[in-house]
């Protein structure tokens, strides 16, 4: 593509984002939004609190629900494997797995990847 091609189309692009932009502007949820928003975050440097300060006191589930380790690191999903050929299950969090390694050299990663059950948290 030449430069002068490839500059109309960004300038085509340009266009469209600002006629996009203004319809956004003119839609009454957005301002709605930004209004509440704002309120929010007044209220939020009015009594010295931060987003998750807010998620705790308004919904305590799932501020506990967020499992940490001491070093702030989120615990791994849960992987779920079933061999289709042995009906042998394995669980873990990483892939580490002594079972898990083993089929892997044998049948291989994507094979092996493609018996993956379902994930939980």
């Amino acid at each position: 593509m030449s430069l002068i091609n490839e500059y109309i189309q960004k300038e085509q692009q340009l266009k469209q984002l600002q006629q996009d932009l203004v319809r956004l502007e003119e839609d009454q949820r957005l301002k709605s939004e930004l209004e509440l928003k704002g309120k929010l975050e007044s209220l939020m440097e009015e009594f010295d609190k931060r987003p998750s300060d807010i998620i705790a006191l308004l919904d305590p589930e799932q501020a506990n629900s967020k499992s940490t380790t001491t070093t702030g690191r989120r615990k791994r999903r849960l992987k779920i494997y079933e061999n289709p050929h042995t009906g042998d299950v394995i669980k873990t969090r990483g892939g580490n797995h002594k079972g898990l390694r083993s089929w892997k050299s044998e049948y291989g990663d994507e094979t092996v990847e493609s018996w993956l059950v379902r994930m939980e948290d």
